[in-house]
């Protein structure tokens, strides 16, 4: 079923100054469906975005006017053209926009597609910034299907390997011992599709082998880098020399994490006093996880983790794989590499315990020691995933930010804003507001108990105890009364 949204004359003045990026487009509803195709195409075969047809462009002077159609149904031809896309399976929404003319637009959403899309012509074409670049050559369009997930490099032979390599390892001992005793180990990596006669893939080797460094060089590495500071990453503020962590995907992860938080135990932040910088050790073990499980290993890069004084970097080579984006990657599964996803949780205390659920895990464990979510960046041949040293809100924040607008607040009602889970917590977090002369409890028969409130005293100013509770850092509970 399509939509229809009206525009009030502020939001079609806003539509008619909309930049065209990686994300958005505007096009003529004279547009043929053919030439629509080209940049429906590109969309599904990057990050997706939105189309916007019925604003007309002078390119003369990049005037814009809309030049919407008189009635719906004259916009058949475009959506017969979406529902004919070969691979696009109903990857796209519309909406029908009416102007302030009384003309009709229509706001095509396509979405990141797992498929290759292609143009009306048969060609392919990907969303680069305000352009459709047409995929030429096998090379670009090997790469794109690398990025898609569609062709697992994981799979891929690795020439320079021997099999021996994995069946006399300790890390191989190690897993058989503990997970599939009494197995013939050459058989089940054959079962396993881990290797190809004499040799193995890249998940074989980078599952069983000790160092798979030594024939996957620059693509299955750890660097750790410790800048001094808040700033930019500059080689004067880089803090010694780079640590390199290597070996198997499996102890490749537990180092590596042990490594980033040794460092961080070393940095110090100034408050009123100095004190330590703390991360929650989840939120760094996920996201380590997360790079190692998903990176994409076609690309001749290691994997990089750069800290900072007020946070940590953890660039991943390779663009969000299948139809992830930024926007659902809490929310969608995609498994670029799923043997080594699948097997690695198979090891004893694997470090991807519950699969598909490692970044919503690091989140909420930041949200627990009330510090701001991690930020997703996806670049144009990396993930990258900053862990900031913010605090969010204080609880006292959301209360003073809540009463603004409200006369009381309760007990459950605090609870509920701040995430706070203890009752107990959240009456200490009044009493302090009480304490500090900005809130009073409510002396009613009927507010007791549970059903206990609060209102604001007379003559308080609001922003300017919003403002004071900034710039103070008390720390009023500990993480487990959350």
């Amino acid at each position: 079923m399509i939509g229809t949204i009206i525009l009030e004359k502020d939001k079609e003045e806003e539509l008619l100054s909309k930049e065209e990026n990686s994300f958005n487009d505007v096009k003529s509803s004279m547009i043929s469906p053919a030439k629509l195709s080209k940049t429906v195409s590109a969309f599904a075969n990057a990050s997706g975005g939105e189309i916007y047809l019925g604003i007309k462009e002078d390119t003369r002077t990049g005037n814009r006017e809309t030049d919407g159609k008189d009635k719906e149904e004259n916009y058949n031809d475009i959506v017969t053209m979406l529902e004919s896309l070969e691979g696009l399976n109903e990857e796209f929404s519309l909406t029908f926009l009416v102007f302030q003319s009384k003309k009709i637009g229509l706001q095509i959403t396509v979405f990141k597609n797992h498929s290759v899309v292609r143009a009306s012509n048969g060609e392919i074409y990907i969303r680069k910034n305000a352009q459709n670049l047409k995929v030429e050559t096998d090379e670009q369009k090997r790469r794109l299907e690398l990025d898609k997930g569609i062709y697992p490099y994981e799979n891929t032979r690795v020439p320079e390997s021997d099999i021996a390599d994995a069946i006399n390892s300790e890390i191989y001992s190690y897993f058989a011992k503990n997970v599939i005793p009494n197995i013939d180990k050459f058989n089940w990596l054959r079962t396993q599709k881990l290797c190809m006669d004499s040799t193995l893939n890249v998940a074989g080797t980078l599952l069983f082998t000790d160092e798979p460094q030594v024939v996957l060089p620059k693509k299955s590495s750890i660097k750790i880098y410790r800048y001094k500071t808040s700033g930019e990453a500059t080689r004067s503020t880089l803090g010694g020399n780079p640590i390199t962590i290597e070996g198997c995907a499996y102890n490749q992860i537990y180092n590596a994490v042990k490594k980033v938080k040794e460092i961080i135990e070393t940095i110090k932040k100034l408050d009123k006093k100095f004190s330590d910088i703390k991360y929650p050790d989840t939120t760094i073990h996920e996201i380590v996880t997360n790079a190692v499980l998903h990176r994409d290993y076609s690309i001749a890069t290691d994997i990089q983790i750069r800290i900072f004084d007020n946070r940590v970097e953890v660039e991943s080579p390779g663009k969000l794989a299948g139809h992830v984006t930024v926007k659902n990657i809490l929310s969608e599964q995609f498994a670029r590499n799923p043997k080594l996803v699948r097997l690695m949780n198979k090891f004893p205390s694997p470090p991807n315990k519950d699969v598909g659920e490692g970044l919503n895990t690091a989140f909420s464990a930041m949200t627990a020691l009330r510090l701001k979510p991690p930020e997703i960046i996806e670049t144009d041949s990396a993930v990258l995933v900053i862990i900031k040293h913010e605090k969010l809100a204080s609880p006292e924040e959301i209360i003073m930010e809540y009463m603004k607008i409200h006369e009381i607040i309760t007990n459950s009602i605090g609870r509920e804003i701040t995430g706070i889970s203890s009752e107990n917590t959240m009456k200490r977090v009044f009493y302090k507001l009480r304490d500090a002369g900005y809130i009073e409890r409510i002396n009613d028969d009927s507010m007791r108990g549970n059903k206990a409130a609060w209102r604001l005293k007379d003559g308080v100013d609001i922003s300017r105890v919003i403002e004071s509770e900034k710039n103070t850092q008390i720390t009023l509970f500990d993480n487990e009364e959350l």
